[in-house]
């Protein structure tokens, strides 16, 4: 669905600027010695309005999130979201997935959180899934041996495709359900997946780990 333009974005990005990096180039290598006290960086892609991104910096003080969204018409509203909260340890990103390697250096994130996205359904749009090869190159880049992402999607077959890109592409696979709440809410939710939940729409769920023949270009 495409997001409605907001006629007064520019107004209310200004008043949660604070929580906007505008230059996330600048901080690459040197995230958490410019964000220091953390345990470690985690970075979210497609952040949409931000429930997720907020609740996860809210639950996980000891973290510095990263939360990457291309549509300022939605990441205003997860920028209020954090702003209001008062959370210190969350910054926006209005960047690209395809330019992460601009932004973060080899090792630096922990875990990386693919929520929901697009499932591009036409054949000659899968590489544009973010869970195509290509991208999954690029978060084995940014992630140390041993680092996650983690995977959520009510897009069956896209779930399905996407464990298997996991596994050709040498990640060990963890924590897969095809109902995540089917014994009552697990986790942090996104504004969709509580919607999904309440109609009764069940969530898929992987973890993936990089090992040492996850590969990278």
């Amino acid at each position: 669905m495409r997001m409605r333009k907001k006629p007064n974005l520019v107004p209310r990005m200004e008043r949660c600027a604070g929580v906007l990096i505008n230059e996330p180039e600048a901080l690459r290598g040197r995230w958490l010695n410019t964000f220091p006290g953390y345990r470690e960086l985690h970075l979210e892609i497609g952040c949409g309005k931000g429930r997720f991104t907020a609740d996860t910096a809210a639950q996980n003080p000891d973290i510095f999130l990263a939360a990457l969204e291309k549509v300022p018409d939605a990441m205003v509203v997860g920028m209020e979201r954090v702003t209001a909260r008062e959370l210190q340890n969350v910054r926006f990103l209005d960047r690209d997935a395809a330019n992460l390697l601009e932004l973060f250096a080899p090792g630096e994130v922990a875990r990386i959180y693919i929520n929901f996205p697009d499932p591009w359904k036409k054949s000659r749009q899968h590489k544009r899934r973010l869970t195509y090869p290509a991208f999954l190159s690029l978060y084995a880049n940014l992630l140390p041996v041993g680092g996650e992402i983690w995977f959520k999607s009510d897009n069956n077959p896209l779930f399905e495709w996407s464990l298997e890109q996991f596994e050709s592409e040498g990640w060990l696979l963890k924590d897969v359900t095809r109902d995540l709440h089917a014994n009552g809410p697990v986790g942090v939710m996104t504004d969709y997946e509580a919607k999904f939940y309440e109609q009764g729409i069940s969530i898929n769920r992987c973890v993936a780990v990089k090992t040492e023949d996850t590969k990278c270009d």
